[in-house]
């Protein structure tokens, strides 16, 4: 019998050490959806998919090294910090190989290697190369070699934006003279959009490489060999003409001067996509296509906003109760708090929290960073609205309870706090709608919310009218209920102290 079961037990769990033993590894890799077309976008037909050439040799390299990918998404400029926060393995969105950026982290070998591009209004004959921009606005992706090329030039006027969609969009504005970016950027955008075109010889040489963690040398190793493989099989060169990326800088780089066979149908199915004129039918379709990967995202947003407030309504609670019976020293650290945090932006904060802290041994998810974030800074204003909030009870009330034998905590705690919240629950409810709003910032932490979900879609089809009333729509949807319940307490507040004044004129 015991033989048996020996021969049981072995035969459920011998399959599972098979499994385990046998089980891929997981490629964790980030990049910026809003990035756009070609690096790494949604799909145009299926907005929850994202696609890109940089996708496709992503997934290529995992299949060579046989491993699972996942995506992560970050902010462009956060990419790097995340990788030494040890939210993913490796990065990889344009990100161009430059010196400084290697005393920070190791790049692969380029995958790709191309030129910047001067891109200006359809009907625009003087600017045809950088010398004509002297003295001129012209736009640039923040932190990219496109600013830096600018810059070195030297009386230009740079301005710099989070994606190239914005900065296209005010040169369409009469904003800029000029946009400079990378040259697939500007093969996309002109071909969807006939009011911009593209001007004077390429400037400069870009290699985009994978960046990783300097200590992760063993998986720089697999990588340059799986990208070596993508190189000499045609792989490589395949995917970039199906992108219609492929140039004499890769010519030259690959030494691969064969004519080009494989027809650039990704290209033509975006180009397709985006540039169809839709019929009001159509569009409606396409939104109600939007409208799962919104709902989710509000969900999200919502979610966020709703923990943080309560961090923000119990930690503002304890500040002001500090400040106002904590003592010299509790009240002096309070104050500190509270002008420290209103002082210094939001955004900075969330920096601190999710990419400085680890560096001294503290590594928050980005869920939690965010509450953390957005609590504790709208902490220091709830700690203030609980105080104007205390100070509107007469002080004799302290007194009174006091005298009649309850202690200063008892006093605080039955008497003067349920007054205080009753008073204060309107500004509250107010700051709480003030908050959902402002969760808009938890996207430079990789978090997903509504409105980096807007900016992904808006910047695929070019339509931020459409997509951003929804949004709108949903906010304020979002915020109704609690607006709703503001107004109710304002009222029902207003309505208590009516009465009390008429009952005392009376007693009076």
């Amino acid at each position: 019998m015991k033989i048996k079961f020996i021969f049981l037990v072995a035969f459920i769990l011998l399959p599972q050490f098979f499994l385990i033993s046998g089980e891929q590894k997981v490629l964790r890799w980030a990049a910026d959806a809003e990035s756009n077309a070609p690096y790494i976008f949604q799909d145009p037909k299926i907005p929850s998919n994202i696609i890109g050439f940089e996708v496709d040799i992503v997934y290529a390299i995992s299949e060579i090294l046989n491993m699972q990918t996942l995506f992560v998404q970050n902010q462009w400029d956060g990419l790097i910090p995340g990788l030494y926060r040890g939210d993913y393995d490796i990065a990889i969105n344009g990100l161009e190989i430059t010196e400084d950026r290697k005393k920070e982290v190791s790049f692969t070998k380029p995958y790709y290697i191309t030129h910047e591009q001067l891109v200006v209004l359809k009907g625009v004959e003087n600017i045809n190369s950088l010398s004509d921009v002297v003295g001129k606005k012209v736009g640039a992706l923040k932190n990219s070699l496109a600013e830096r090329i600018l810059r070195a030039k030297g009386g230009i006027e740079v301005l710099t934006y989070e994606g190239e969609v914005n900065a296209f969009v005010d040169m369409k504005n009469g904003r800029l003279d000029a946009v400079l970016v990378d040259a697939p950027i500007a093969i996309y955008y002109t071909a969807v959009n006939p009011e911009y075109v593209m001007v004077g010889q390429p400037i400069g040489e870009i290699s985009y490489g994978i960046a990783l963690r300097k200590e992760d040398t063993l998986l720089l190793n697999k990588l340059n060999y799986a990208l070596e493989t993508l190189q000499k099989s045609g792989k490589l060169r395949e995917i970039l003409e199906e992108w219609n990326l492929w140039n004499f800088m890769m010519e030259t780089y690959l030494d691969d001067f064969s004519p080009s066979n494989v027809p650039p149908k990704k290209y033509q199915y975006f180009i397709e996509s985006v540039s169809k004129k839709s019929e009001l039918i159509e569009r409606i379709d396409l939104y109600i296509k939007f409208m799962p990967v919104f709902f989710k995202a509000a969900l999200i947003t919502l979610g966020l906003s709703l923990v943080a407030m309560l961090v923000a309504i119990v930690a503002g609670l304890l500040i002001a109760l500090a400040r106002i019976y904590g003592g010299k020293v509790l009240s002096f650290l309070a104050v500190l708090y509270i002008e420290i945090i209103r002082g210094t932006p939001l955004l900075i904060q969330l920096y601190i929290i999710f990419y400085a802290l680890p560096s001294v041994g503290v590594k928050l998810s980005p869920f939690l960073a965010a509450v953390l974030g957005l609590g504790l800074n709208y902490a220091a204003y709830e700690a203030e609205v609980y105080r104007s909030g205390f100070f509107a009870i007469p002080r004799g009330q302290m007194e009174a309870a006091i005298s009649l034998g309850m202690t200063k905590f008892q006093a605080i705690w039955y008497v003067i706090l349920p007054q205080a919240i009753r008073i204060v629950i309107p500004p509250v409810t107010n700051d709480f709608i003030s908050l959902l709003k402002d969760s808009s910032l938890v996207s430079v932490i990789t978090m997903i919310e509504l409105t980096k979900v807007y900016n992904q879609i808006a910047s695929t089809y070019y339509d931020y009218l459409g997509t951003g009333i929804i949004t709108a729509v949903l906010y304020l949807l979002l915020g109704l209920p609690f607006i709703r319940i503001a107004r109710y307490f304002e009222h029902r507040l207003a309505v208590e102290r009516k009465s009390t004044q008429d009952y005392l004129g009376k007693v009076v």
